[in-house]
This record gives C-alpha cells, structure tokens and sequence, in this order.
C-alpha cells in the first residue's frame, strides 16, 4: 500500500479516548496502483478568541494564531498531532484528513485589536498548524488575518512551509516596507525522496527555496528554519540547507531538535519501520540518548535542542553555520505604527478616549 499521499495510514487513539480504531482499508486486498488515501474534510470550529497567549520561558512570542486544527501537509513528525485528542480525534490520520478551519478570524482579531492602545507584541502565525495549507486556498483565514494586521499596524510573524504564501505577496510588501513582518520557511531536507516520505503533502523544497527569493524580492525578511533534526535521516543536510536558504536572501536561521511528544512517538516509530528500518534502532538510540533515556523530554530549555554529545555536536554545527553564511541578520519588527482605525472604534466612550475633544462643546 503506497504511503505517498498521506504521512500515516495509522489511527491510533488519543489518550483520551479508549477504543481502538483501524483504518477501514487495511482488512482489503487492494490493487497495489490503487489510492487507499481519503479525501480532506474541513468542518467549521467555533472560537471566543483567535488569539493563544504563551507563557513559556523558552518560545520567542506571547500571542499566536493558528486560523486551523490539523494540517494536510502530514508530516510524520508535527508536534502538534496530539491537539487532535482534544476534539476526540485520532493524532494519525485523523489530524490529515479531518481540518478544522477556525470560523470569522477577521473579526475576531479586530475585536482584540480594536481594545488596545498600543500593539500587542508581535503575533506569530502558524505555531501548531500550517496558515498556508490546501484548504487555504478555499476558506482564505491567513489572508483575512493579513488585511487586518495591515489596517491596525500591527507587527507579525508567519512561520509556514508552504508556496502558497506567494498568493498574498501584495500584502506581505506592504507589511514588509512598514517593517511589520517577516517570514520564517521550514526546510527540512533538500532531498525530493526523502521529502515525499517525511512531508508528503508540502510543497517541494525547491518551491519553498523560490518562495524565499519571491518574497526577498518584495522587501519582506526571510529567515530559515531547519527543523526538525533527525539524527541519521536529515542531519547531514543541515550546512547545505542554510547555505541555500541564505544565497536566496534569507537573513536568520534557527534549528529545532525532534519532538515526540505522547502519540507522535509511535507513528514515528511506524514510520521509520515502514521507509528506513535497517536506521530504526540507531535513530531511537541517539533520539533516546539526547532526550535523557526517553524518546521525549518536554522539559523547558531542553526540548527544542535535547543535550548530551550529539545534541551538543548539532548546536557547534548550527552556530558555525549561522556565522559562516552570514543567517545572523534579524530585522526588528516595529511596535510603534499601532492604531485602531475609526471605523472599528464602536463606541461613543471608546471613541471620546480615542480622539479626545471630538464630540466636545465648542
């Protein structure tokens, strides 16, 4: 059975729920050309705020927005597969194939903004799912959250992996000339084999390479992620994907350790019995090493880079990198252009406070 479409055919549980599910193909004697894939289905997900406040000492942003749950991209790896738990729904194939798209972001993003006297410190977009995925292109949630980011001058990032960015460059120019944005691209691997295993639905990284030039081209910052680092399997790319990425105009770089968390940790294990099983033990022993015995450590400061000797030996590597091709260039976004557009001002009170002596005597 071809896994090419999909990152897993697996629907393990989540911990929350305890009846095992199996996918409804695998008792069928199929025809090996045929698609055993389901299709994508989006549902509508009611939000009170678009917003995610963090507070964890080790992520670089306070206020995120993910405008959906789940990601069609499939890959095997995402450290978010385990939020489909909280909707009842399988971290396998389930977090594919059954998206949920966060219903008028727009307007709840206005109503957040249009609180505020000064910007909230830049928004990350993308933080747990992909804001350019497929169904993108049909609900357009990240467009809609772009317009209003523009209204407010209200600084940004995106993190993304995905092509389809190039379809809103209008207003990413526009963002970038008043330094309100900038876009980080995870690239995981230059190799096309590898790639359609590890992230089947994702662009190729060759269109992911042009897109960093497209939107260099248009004056907004670019910066690199390579990430995630998994020992044996994408390790050894790590100088050759920085040293693109920078000869194409991106001007950071950062570097993220394997995650595993709860039900990502057997399909990766599935996954590597599936594309590279002579590599399973060795990759789990040095994950395993790296992450003080388990195959995942969540503890903060250790859980984006891991420690011991190879976790150590990554970091001497990506420091050298970053220096060598010059990815030490981090544009500051600026916080200082923030106001709330009148029309969005409702009340009298509100706009009294917004322009003081409007409504006065003479």
């Amino acid at each position: 059975m071809s896994s090419k479409k999909r990152g897993t055919e697996k629907l393990p549980p989540s911990r929350f729920d305890p009846i095992q599910r199996e996918a409804w193909w695998e008792d069928r004697n199929l025809d090996p050309n045929e698609d055993p894939s389901p299709s994508t289905h989006f549902y509508w997900e009611d939000s009170k705020s678009i917003l995610t406040r963090n507070k964890s000492p080790d992520i670089p942003f306070e206020a995120s927005i993910n405008p959906y749950r789940g990601c069609e991209h499939g890959c095997i790896y995402c450290f978010a597969r385990p939020n489909h738990s909280y909707v009842d729904l399988s971290p396998g194939l389930d977090f594919e194939t059954k998206i949920f798209v966060k219903k008028n972001p727009a307007e709840l993003l206005i109503e957040e903004l249009r609180k505020k006297k000064e910007s909230v410190s830049p928004i990350t977009i993308g933080t747990a799912t992909d804001p350019y995925q497929p169904g993108e292109r049909i609900y357009k949630n990240t467009r809609s959250i772009l317009e209003v980011l523009l209204e407010f001058k209200q600084p940004a990032a995106i993190i993304t992996k995905s092509s389809l960015i190039q379809r809103d460059l209008d207003l990413l120019s526009k963002l970038g000339k008043l330094g309100l944005i900038k876009v980080l691209f995870s690239i995981t691997t230059l190799d096309k084999e590898l790639w359609s295993k590890l992230e089947p639905r994702a662009p190729a990284p060759g269109k992911r390479m042009e897109t960093i030039k497209s939107l260099t081209d248009v004056g907004v910052p670019t910066g690199v992620l390579f990430a995630p680092v998994i020992p044996f399997i994408n390790d050894s790319e790590m100088e050759s994907v920085l040293e693109t990425a920078a000869n194409l105009g991106a001007e950071s770089a950062g570097m993220v350790f394997l995650r595993l968390p709860l039900e990502v940790a057997p399909l990766f294990e599935d996954w590597l019995s599936r594309h590279y099983p002579l590599k399973k033990e060795k990759v789990l022993r040095v994950i395993s090493e790296a992450r003080g015995g388990k195959l995942y450590d969540a503890k903060w400061g250790e859980r984006m880079k891991g420690k011991g000797d190879y976790a150590e030996l990554l970091q001497k590597r990506f420091s050298l990198s970053v220096q060598r091709f010059g990815l030490n260039r981090r544009s500051q976004l600026r916080t200082d252009l923030f106001s709330v557009p009148y029309q969005y001002v409702k009340k009298k009170k509100d706009q009294e406070d917004f322009l003081p002596g409007l409504f006065s005597e003479p």
